[in-house]
């Protein structure tokens, strides 16, 4: 994956093609989504794309860290804060999980890692619409949960909840940066988040 080149512009149709990529390349990947296919999707020309992103990579990270967005708020929605403890965790887990084993979370993390360092934006970009987004989401509810006695001993909240993060991803996420295996069944996904549920109680649980 080359490094993204060119400026962001905005303008009318930029929401309309932003949704057409963001389909595409949920479903064809970075290197399987071509600018006709987007452009097709969005309903508009090629000109019109270009316009406002010169690079397929500027559009891939400019939806990748929108999804990334997009994905937490819906799981926080979904969350109601009150229900246990280890209800509120798994979902957390769950959607974590689903959006790093992903072929637009792995990608997003491949080019954010391989052009960090000559285009440190990009990082700057992925952390903050990716962990650091998350783990401000997963914060008030950790607070929560102790403010009801089923947490305690709290004392990094941002931490704890990378914390979580981290352990959501044992085994699963190395295997995918090593290329070794992406494709994981349920029951080796639910054992991960169980595991992981698991640790987390016994370190901070009443």
């Amino acid at each position: 994956m080359n490094a993204p080149v060119g400026e962001i512009k905005r303008g009318r149709k930029f929401d309309q093609v932003l949704e057409g990529a963001r389909k595409i390349f949920l479903a064809d990947g970075f290197e399987g989504a071509s600018v006709d296919l987007i452009a097709k999707e969005a309903g508009v020309s090629k000109a019109t794309l270009y316009s406002y992103f010169p690079d397929k990579g500027l559009l891939f990270m400019e939806v990748a860290t929108c999804e990334c967005q997009r994905q937490a708020e819906i799981a926080v929605s979904e969350i109601d804060p009150n229900r246990p403890v280890r209800e509120v965790l798994r979902l957390v887990a769950e959607r974590m999980q689903e959006f790093m084993l992903s072929e637009l979370g792995r990608g997003m993390f491949r080019i954010c890692v391989a052009e960090s360092c000559r285009f440190p934006e990009l990082g700057r970009e992925f952390y903050k619409y990716g962990p650091r987004f998350v783990r401000d989401s997963i914060v008030p509810l950790l607070q929560n949960a102790e403010a009801r006695g089923e947490l305690h001993d709290i004392d990094d909240y941002e931490l704890a909840a990378y914390q979580l993060m981290e352990l959501c991803k044992a085994e699963l996420w190395v295997k995918c940066l090593m290329g070794l295996e992406c494709e994981f069944t349920p029951e080796k996904r639910k054992q991960v988040i169980d595991g992981a549920i698991d640790m987390f109680i016994a370190r901070y649980g009443t």
